[in-house]
């Protein structure tokens, strides 16, 4: 039975702390969905279309066992009407924690049979995040080094801060 994994979540825009938890996340499981989380109440910066095509370009689509999807619905069906049985999610410091908690909790109530696994990013992402990081390219600020190139070119352009 394959090891199939789910890693939800909004990649606006995805960051290197993403990317080492997909890294490593492919080392334990046989696959794993990024799945690109859809909330009409959210405001983004890229769309969904635009934030899968920068997942894809940045993971690369060579590799046959990583797979980039979206949903607006309930994570716990989405996790199972792929054949998954684990959630992923990324932790970054303990203030993630209370809030990934009350998810992992509900999602367990809703479905017993879906994990949740958590990881830990790597220190030196510990910091990022998609908002610190959108918010300082929209005042100019260098985030080179905190996203892959891609990504930085694409906020440069949303942001009109050409190098």
């Amino acid at each position: 039975m394959k090891k199939i994994a789910v890693y939800p979540g909004s990649f606006d825009p995805i960051t290197n702390g993403h990317i080492d938890i997909i890294t490593r996340a492919l080392r334990m499981f046989d696959e794993l969905i990024v799945l690109v989380a859809y909330n009409p109440a959210k405001t983004s910066l890229f769309t969904v279309e635009e934030r899968m095509a920068l997942i894809r370009d940045v993971l690369g689509r060579d590799e046959q066992r990583l797979h980039v999807d979206c949903s607006a619905g309930l994570l716990v069906d989405y996790v199972r009407s792929r054949g998954a049985n684990v959630i992923l999610r990324g932790l970054r410091a303990v203030s993630d924690f209370e809030y990934e908690f009350q998810m992992a909790l509900i999602n367990r109530r809703l479905n017993r049979d879906v994990e949740t696994v958590f990881l830990m990013t790597g220190y030196q992402w510990f910091y990022t995040s998609s908002n610190l990081i959108k918010e300082a390219a929209s005042l100019g600020g260098s985030v080179e080094g905190l996203v892959p190139d891609a990504v930085l070119a694409r906020l440069q352009a949303k942001y009109n801060h050409q190098k």
